[in-house]
């Protein structure tokens, strides 16, 4: 079949209106439509044609710039949070409690004899600053080696345009030329180095206190974790009393991990071997009551400058980071804390950038060996170590070590502290963190109310003293007093809670909706006048299709006749070179016609039917022409 006929066929189903041009076909549409404008257009007058064509082009450009807007919207994902208060039994909080101080003093004494008689030298230099006055002359010559790997200095700086730092264990001073090095703690990469990092401090009890730390973690790192869990609080000696609701508990219920900040922390209801307790009423008298000892006598003096216990309320089966959300109980006091509980629901790609497990994070969660579950502070921490350990060569103590890798310390790692102090400011590192981690989609957040009193009182705290040192020590003697014991009262204050879920700003209906009301305010349409519209382009789209295959025939044609550039002869001319055939004959010398000779016997008659010409195809083999 001919395609173009086929075209044309095709174009006879899918339109009703007339010819085959552009012009016929936009005044169809104009003439037929059901959308407001251009039946003006056709219709009016010269002048109102002119102004329905420019009010139809304004209100049809305000309604793709309107549905622009709209579609850009939709795309940016925006949420909306709604809160909903409901009631319900709700599950117990894991509650996490360790001691302030991470070792007993009289346990870690002979690892940190050194850094101590250092730190009592640097103190007595920096409260003595006259030579004469220390009294250092009389004791033992000091191991100035850790002192050497990150030195304390101090800066004088009534002259504030030429300060000078002052070593605390050199007599002579030096003029501050370079301002990075105004700081009182130094790290550089190796020992005579001058690529160093400066911290500032404006108090030398921060200084010595950060120093301290420093130093002992590099000598902590080196003992092995069995040694440090028995170096620090057992159980059995700091949860002295535990009640919950109206049942008894002891320090078996309890669950122990190591934490490097506090040492042995233990979490009651982690759920982690059991299921979790559910609070059967709101109220102090259905939480947990714990009485805790913290033998502050025992506290290491440069490590641990504050004195109580380190709490913090969690989820089940998620790692306690106490160090960012914990909270402190002070010793002699009764602490009081009533719980609400918000409840986070924010929703995934495309809304926002969250997780649900954590499989989709980049970072290797290194807290996974504790069996807990994914959170952004892991995250974060994990993915500092990582860097740590790439950088460095080696991990920070206060940190969770990939397999292979050790921890880093002055005998092993000299430039350790200067690596770490480098990386810990880094803007880079640290945005790289941020980007990598995503938050959790669920979360559960408890809102505490704290308060507080003295615990026990005056009158009352002989014979409490007296019976909780005999269930601990059974001994009659007072081993306890009130700089050491902590009451703690934790409790739902009510049934009520709080569940903030997020949901989409713009769906899809929202999206549809916005869109119809904007074509029909502005030009007075619906989805048929669209349909309308979709018929036109692929009217439009027929047509074009025809003209090219009309146009590639057109130029077929001139390839032949630019081949064969004569015109052949029409019809007359053949009938009459036929007829004046004869005559050309005579001219030529031959016979007349009815002076020729006759044929010879057995010759058959000429044919003259055979002289017709049958028509020639110019037109091709599929013309209509007969």
């Amino acid at each position: 079949m001919n395609l173009k006929k086929y075209f044309i066929r095709a174009l006879h189903r899918l339109q009703k209106g007339p010819g085959y041009t552009y012009k016929e076909l936009l005044v169809w549409y104009c003439d037929n439509t059901n959308t407001h404008g251009p039946k003006r257009i056709i219709k009016e007058g010269p002048k109102k044609k002119l102004i329905w064509f420019f009010l139809t082009l304004l209100f049809a450009s305000l309604v793709f710039w309107q549905w622009g807007i709209l579609i850009n919207t939709y795309l940016s994902y925006n949420v909306t949070s709604s809160l909903s208060i409901g009631f319900k039994t709700m599950k117990f909080p894991a509650v996490t409690v360790c001691n302030a101080n991470p070792f007993k003093y009289s346990e870690v004494k002979h690892l940190l004899k050194e850094l101590d008689r250092l730190i009592e030298a640097a103190l007595e230099r920096i409260l003595q600053p006259t030579p004469g006055n220390s009294s250092e002359n009389a004791s033992p010559p000091l191991d100035l080696g850790l002192w050497h790997q990150i030195p304390l200095v101090l800066i004088d700086e009534h002259d504030k345009d030429n300060p000078i730092i002052l070593d605390i264990f050199e007599s002579n001073q030096t003029a501050l030329v370079n301002e990075t090095a105004a700081g009182n703690e130094t790290a550089c990469s190796h020992q005579g180095s001058d690529n160093c990092t400066y911290r500032n401090f404006t108090s030398a009890a921060q200084a010595v206190t950060e120093w301290y730390i420093l130093q002992s973690t590099s000598i902590l790192s080196k003992v092995p974790l069995h040694e440090r869990i028995r170096m620090g609080y057992q159980a059995e000696d700091m949860i002295l009393a535990c009640l919950y609701g109206a049942e008894p508990c002891n320090y078996k219920n309890f669950t122990q991990i190591y934490h490097p900040d506090h040492g042995n922390c233990y979490i009651f209801n982690w759920g982690m071997d059991e299921e979790a307790l559910n609070s059967s009423n709101p109220g102090a008298e259905f939480g947990l009551k714990l009485i805790l000892d913290i033998s502050q006598q025992d506290y290491i003096p440069y490590l641990s400058s504050a004195a109580g216990a380190r709490l913090m309320l969690h989820q089940q089966k998620s790692f306690p980071f106490l160090k960012d959300q914990g909270i402190y109980a002070m010793a002699g006091t009764e602490t009081s804390i009533g719980v609400l509980v918000d409840e986070l629901e924010r929703m995934g790609y495309p809304y926002s950038d969250c997780t649900m497990n954590g499989s989709d994070v980049p970072v290797k969660n290194l807290y996974s060996q504790y069996n807990t579950s994914y959170s952004i502070q892991a995250c974060l921490r994990s993915c500092f170590q990582n860097h740590m350990v790439e950088i460095c060569g080696c991990g920070h103590y206060m940190f969770p070590l990939p397999e292979g890798v050790n921890y880093c310390s002055n005998e092993d790692n000299p430039g350790w502290a200067y690596c770490y102090s480098s990386l810990r400011s880094s803007i880079r590192h640290r945005q790289i963190c941020i980007d990598s981690c995503k938050e959790t989609c669920n979360d559960t957040q408890y809102k505490m109310t704290i308060s507080m009193a003295d615990w026990p009182s005056e009158a009352s705290e002989d014979w409490i003293f007296h019976i909780l040192s005999y269930e601990r020590d059974m001994s009659t003697n007072v081993t306890l007093d009130r700089n050491g014991i902590i009451k703690l009262n934790i409790y739902f204050q009510e049934y009520n809670y709080r569940t903030i879920s997020e949901s989409a700003a713009t769906t899809i209906v929202w999206l549809l909706s916005s869109l119809g009301g904007q074509f029909g305010f502005w030009m007075g349409g619906s989805v048929l006048c669209l349909i309308e519209f979709g018929e036109i382009i692929i009217d439009s789209l027929w047509i074009t299709i025809i003209n090219v295959i009309s146009w590639c025939r057109g130029l077929k044609q001139k390839r032949v006749q630019a081949r064969y550039p004569d015109a052949p002869p029409t019809v007359s001319e053949l009938v009459e070179a036929h007829t004046n055939l004869g005559f050309q004959h005579e001219d030529a010398g031959a016979l007349p016609r009815d002076e020729a000779l006759p044929p010879e016997p057995g010759t058959p008659p000429p044919n003259y039917d055979s002289l017709r010409v049958q028509p020639l195809d110019v037109l091709g083999p599929d013309s209509d022409v007969e």
